[in-house]
């Protein structure tokens, strides 16, 4: 029982087995095998660091030999021939066993030295996540330039607006899809502000107290081409921040596809058929032939719930823990690899959606009433010099009487208007035309033909930014 407990990274302390209950519970490889990649990269670069300690931990037949075997290891793993074997409880361990099996335990064994799964483990986490935020930016960025096409594409369409989930004010249908299209380039930029806390490396902090063999920590970095090296080695193996942040990246990424999803929903629905998704992306129904449901935006609305779930789950774990590593630690992981699945797949998704939508204009037409232009009314008489706290209820009084009348507010005669307030001339009836309207909104961030296109050059010009 001895020796099996000492072939464990941590059995040497050990004399008695592992409950297999307690092995199952413990173990992470099921899923922090995702990380061989980096571990193995980051192994190669300590062993490198390892060549020039002084005096030197590794010579140079050694320091080859463990490159030469971290690479057949990497490439075991790529052709998924790599055996798992009982005893290995991490990535790290099965990664290390296997070299040393290739290689020999008297060269392969001395990786491990000044080396803590501490700071392995959370170097390893650091790197993958680099290279999945930067596949989250390109997908992020395909989404907002499709959106931005879409605008540039249906820029003569009007159609209603909303606040209150009622009917507000006449706007260009991509004045709507640029709404979200500023809400994901948001999200853009806190993906592409969270990647240089991300790229810190914790690498030579050992356990907790440093490393006591001084390797060349700048080396590293270099090595792995991160941006800066952890100040405090006590943080920087227990830090996790990083996760966090990236959770509530992700989480605030899935509210606003969810809140887009919901808009398309509501919007395809046959009260309102101003949009249907394309049939790669919806499906029927088992009983009703005449179903065609949004079932790719139904998911992406409630995937959100996953990712915030993960983040408040991850925030509840992190907040009591003591100073440095504790194994509650390990819970770190599963959240971050399943947001950045979750992320990655709903963004392709959406991509997909947009890309195949197709739009209604005239039933967008249809959702125009005449009272959506009240503000334009009170904004006619502001015009002719008086205030718009008096012009707002001149204009409920013309909507007041249009109602009692059964008449549509465009109907009402020019002494109809006059009765109300005598400021109103002939040129009233050039208020209730919708164009007008959209148009009159200019000023930068508008509905104006003008104000969308320059918000698609804008968003554009953020896409370039990397």
């Amino acid at each position: 029982m001895a020796e099996q407990m000492a072939k464990k990274l941590w059995g040497g302390r050990f004399t008695e087995g592992t409950d297999p209950l307690m092995w199952e519970f413990n173990q992470c490889l099921s899923y922090d095998k995702k990380l061989y990649a980096v571990d193995i990269d980051g192994s190669k670069a300590y062993a490198l660091a390892l060549s020039r300690t002084t005096p030197p931990i590794l010579n140079k037949h050694e320091l080859d030999s463990i490159r030469t075997g971290l690479d057949q290891v990497k490439q075991e793993w790529e052709n998924n021939t790599f055996v798992i074997k009982k005893d290995d409880e991490d990535i790290h361990t099965a990664n290390e066993r296997r070299l040393s099996e290739i290689i020999g335990s008297d060269i392969g064994g001395k990786l491990h030295t000044g080396r803590s799964r501490n700071d392995q483990v959370a170097t390893d986490m650091r790197l993958w996540l680099i290279k999945e935020v930067g596949k989250d930016i390109q997908w992020l960025k395909e989404v907002i330039g499709i959106l931005t096409v879409r605008a540039e594409e249906w820029v003569d369409h009007i159609a209603a607006g909303f606040t209150h989930l009622q009917r507000a004010q006449p706007i260009r249908f991509s004045h709507f899809l640029l709404a979200h299209a500023h809400s994901f380039a948001g999200d853009l930029d806190r993906l592409r502000d969270l990647l240089p806390r991300v790229s810190t490396l914790p690498l030579g902090s050992g356990a907790l107290a440093g490393n006591p063999f001084c390797v060349d920590r700048e080396l590293l970095r270099n090595e792995l081409g991160m941006n800066s090296v952890g100040g405090n080695s006590m943080q920087s193996v227990a830090d996790r921040d990083f996760v966090a942040e990236y959770l509530f990246a992700c989480s605030l990424l899935m509210v606003h596809i969810s809140r887009f999803a919901e808009d398309l929903i509501i919007y395809s629905t046959s009260e309102f058929s101003w949009v249907v998704c394309g049939d790669a992306y919806s499906t029927g129904s088992s009983i009703m032939p005449q179903k065609k449901n949004p079932d790719a935006l139904e998911l992406l609305r409630g995937k959100s719930g996953r990712t915030l779930g993960q983040l408040t789950g991850f925030l509840t774990t992190l907040k009591g823990l003591p100073a440095t590593y504790n194994k509650d630690l390990q819970e770190s992981q599963e959240p971050m690899f399943d947001a950045a699945e979750t992320v990655g797949k709903s963004l392709r998704i959406l991509t997909g959606v947009i890309t195949t939508l197709k739009i209604f204009p005239e039933n967008m037409k249809k959702s125009l009433t005449p009272d959506m232009l009240a503000t334009d009314l009170a904004e006619y008489l502001v015009r002719k010099g008086i205030p718009f706290r008096e012009t707002h209820h001149i204009s409920g009084s013309c909507i007041r009487l249009s109602e009692s009348l059964g008449l549509p507010l465009s109907s009402l005669t020019l002494a109809q208007f006059k009765s109300v307030y005598p400021a109103f001339d002939e040129d009233v009836k050039d208020v209730f035309d919708f164009e007008t309207s959209v148009e009159r909104r200019d000023a930068d961030g508008g509905t104006s033909r003008r104000a969308v296109g320059k918000q698609i050059g804008d968003l554009r010009q953020r896409l370039g930014r990397d």
